[in-house]
């Protein structure tokens, strides 16, 4: 902790780091002030809650310089493990937790293409460039491993920005590709980082490289297996056991405990943590959340949602409070010129809208000739969207270049130092101003009459109002397994969605014949004597679609 008061401490009271308690009480009422200020500029075109809470970090930051004499910003000292550990998980499984799976996997091939190869030809472009530019700013020395680095760094888009700037209702098929890219992205990143730093450059070889590519693929593979296994066998366990019968707080719990528990078993065998709790979240959605009695469905539907809102906020307050650290900008004032900072900062700008650039265009062409219907094809509008809000740069940036430039969070390397200031002002910089143009943005070339448009033609069903209602429309009238009846699409609609149809219709009977009657899902309906049937209070909408 950075902030220490010289408080007494009464008679009764038991030791306590003061400093702690008031870093801890001062996040907690700066966490209340997001909450009001964000509520009462929810109808607003331009802000969100991410940039809200960014610049009552920087506020923060700026009093408690002025208050210290201009020695520091912070109470807590940017930590690597805060950020992966304790913050990213919560909201990364939530997403997936909440997200509109048959929209996600209609699109998972284009998402996987932007999210690994649109990386992979990003972290190309900013390395290239930052080996042909910067290395001609002069600003120390550099090696070749550090200029691959800010490739990897750079790469890493702000998915949790994203979840802010884009609504999953008003554009679900937008969300589902530049928030699924993301999570991919994310991960693809890190692993290249990672990759990056364990390389040996100086014995590069073609088998090397394809060595890489292979740990990569099994990388992915083995972390959404691992996220996949862990939300079935929650699931296996609570139907089996059923633990409501004594106490909901019982399944609640397992389910939180075990998502947590996934992600750490992924860190723990270096794979991604990333990938595992998204598929993690996304399966127990599946089958998991009906297996639990309805209290508990409506209890962990906020329970998830508060943990993950509660982390974003921390985190654009933690980075926003970091910003104005001083010891690296004294320490970059002091051997640099300002205009040199400048430049850095501008030269990594123009290499991630090139770089972003670079894959979404050619790779939404090629996604683009996969696609039979008119309706299934990314407009050039939707690519210009996609393109500017994946020009945010965030927490992961951040954590991947205190890794890299500092030791615990601390440098007296010059060029260390103008390494981690240029990353903070291309987070600040593209969070508030690319993340505030956003929403003006989509509602310039998407038109409010058209949103509506998008969301009939191109996302799934709305969410039903009752848990007893079918979650994803199978074209038939009447669900064998609940008796509801289902309204049939049209010819025309059938007819454009036939093919993706046809591949549902068989997950369905494969998931309907083999996973439920193992796992549960929807329509397995948990049954206590003597407790209220689950056509009680249909209080929370499904989130199957």
């Amino acid at each position: 902790m950075e902030l220490g008061l010289g408080m007494g401490m009464g008679l009764g009271d038991p030791p306590a780091d003061y400093g702690s308690i008031a870093a801890v009480g001062m996040f907690v009422a700066l966490i209340c002030v997001c909450i009001v200020v964000g509520h009462l500029l929810e109808e607003s075109r331009w802000m969100n809650e991410s940039i809200t809470a960014l610049i009552i970090g920087l506020g923060t930051g700026g009093v408690i310089l002025m208050v210290s004499s201009w020695k520091h910003s912070r109470i807590l000292v940017f930590s690597e493990d805060l950020f992966f550990i304790y913050l990213l998980p919560p909201i990364i499984f939530n997403a997936g937790f909440q997200v509109k799976k048959k929209q996600f996997f209609r699109n998972f091939m284009t998402i996987t293409l932007f999210g690994a190869i649109g990386t992979l030809i990003s972290f190309s472009v900013i390395s290239l460039g930052s080996l042909g530019l910067i290395s001609r700013l002069n600003i120390g020395s550099l090696d070749l491993g550090d200029y691959l680095a800010l490739g990897a760094i750079f790469s890493a888009t702000d998915s949790v920005c994203t979840l802010q700037v884009l609504n999953q209702d008003e554009t679900p098929f937008l969300y589902s590709l530049v928030f699924g890219e993301g999570v991919v992205n994310d991960a693809t990143s890190v692993v290249l980082f990672n990759a990056m730093q364990n390389f040996d450059l100086a014995n590069f070889s073609s088998v090397k490289f394809l060595q890489f590519i292979g740990n990569f693929l099994y990388l992915f593979a083995t972390s959404t297996f691992l996220g996949v296994a862990a939300g079935l066998l929650s699931a296996y366990i609570i139907k089996k056991l059923y633990f409501g019968r004594h106490s909901t707080d019982r399944e609640v719990s397992i389910m939180m405990l075990m998502a947590y528990l996934s992600y750490m078993l992924a860190e723990l065998l270096d794979l991604s943590g990333i990938l595992t709790v998204f598929f993690c979240g996304i399966v127990m959605s599946h089958y998991t959340w009906h297996n639990v009695t309805e209290s508990s469905r409506v209890t962990t539907k906020h329970a998830f949602a508060t943990l993950s809102f509660i982390a974003e906020t921390f985190l654009f307050l933690y980075v926003g409070m970091d910003a104005l650290d001083m010891e690296k900008w004294k320490i970059v004032g002091e051997t640099f010129s300002p205009m040199k900072s400048i430049a850095l900062s501008s030269t990594i700008l123009f290499l991630v809208l090139v770089a972003r650039a670079a894959f979404v265009f050619p790779l939404s062409f090629l996604a683009n000739l996969t696609k039979k219907t008119e309706e299934g094809k990314i407009s050039i509008k939707q690519q210009v969207i996609i393109w500017w809000a994946g020009l945010m740069r965030g927490a992961v940036s951040i954590a991947l270049a205190y890794n890299k430039f500092t030791r615990s969070g601390h440098t007296q390397l010059p060029s260390n130092a103008i390494m981690i200031t240029s990353t903070i002002t291309v987070v600040l910089f593209s969070t508030m101003v690319f993340g505030l143009l956003t929403k003006p943005l989509i509602r310039l070339l998407i038109p409010a009459r058209h949103l509506n448009r998008e969301s009939s033609a191109l996302s799934d069903p709305p969410s039903p109002k009752s848990f007893l209602d079918p979650l994803i429309l199978n074209g038939s009238d009447v669900d064998p397994e609940i008796g509801v009846g289902i309204r049939r699409p049209t010819s025309l609609r059938l007819l454009l969605a036939s093919p993706t149809r046809s591949v549902h219709h068989y997950w369905r009977k494969f998931d309907n014949a083999f996973m439920r009657p193992v796992f549960g899902g929807r329509g397995f309906v948990p049954f206590v004597p003597g407790s209220p049937t689950e056509r009680s209070v249909p209080l929370l909408q499904g989130n199957e679609n």
